[in-house]
């Protein structure tokens, strides 16, 4: 009887952590258009649009997004030379032009069908969601951007 036990409860363990395995692969195998879709239709629906304007404001969304990831990702690498350091100063400065363009050109696009009012509650929802999603990604930790990441770090009073 308690072999029987013993099998039973370790059927439920194993189906328990099958079943959370496979949430997990779900929630983690979302594309990266799917989830430029789902956040701009969570923006669209906090913002009460209707349905002609959310539907505009989703393909514009999805869109800049598109070209957003175009652009690569950010330099990490740590500049060990001045040389390098310059290099990546300029790089910096020449993806922050881009980015701005592309703010820009999607400014005039997003102010086609939303007004200017509307476009600062979209640019607010976009970093609350982006600030929530990364601290997601970084497996729910809070970051505060004005600290850095180093744990021997103490604010000086």
């Amino acid at each position: 009887m308690r072999n029987l036990l013993k099998i039973n409860l370790m059927a439920i363990l194993v189906l328990a952590f099958y079943t959370m395995g496979i949430a997990q692969d779900h929630h983690q195998r979302m594309s990266r258009e799917e989830l430029a879709d789902k956040q701009a239709r969570y923006i669209a629906q906090e913002l009460a649009f209707d349905e002609a304007t959310t539907q505009q404001f989703v393909e514009t969304f999805c869109a800049y997004q598109q070209e957003m990831w175009a652009l690569g990702p950010k330099h990490k690498d740590e500049p060990t030379t001045d040389e390098e350091a310059e290099q990546a100063i300029k790089e910096r400065f020449e993806r922050s032009q881009q980015i701005l363009n592309l703010r820009q050109k999607y400014y005039a696009e997003y102010s086609k069908f939303l007004t200017p009012i509307q476009i600062q509650q979209v640019y607010k929802m976009e970093r609350r969601v982006g600030d929530h999603l990364r601290q997601h990604k970084d497996h729910g930790k809070p970051h505060d951007p004005r600290k850095p990441h180093s744990p021997h770090f103490e604010p000086k009073d």
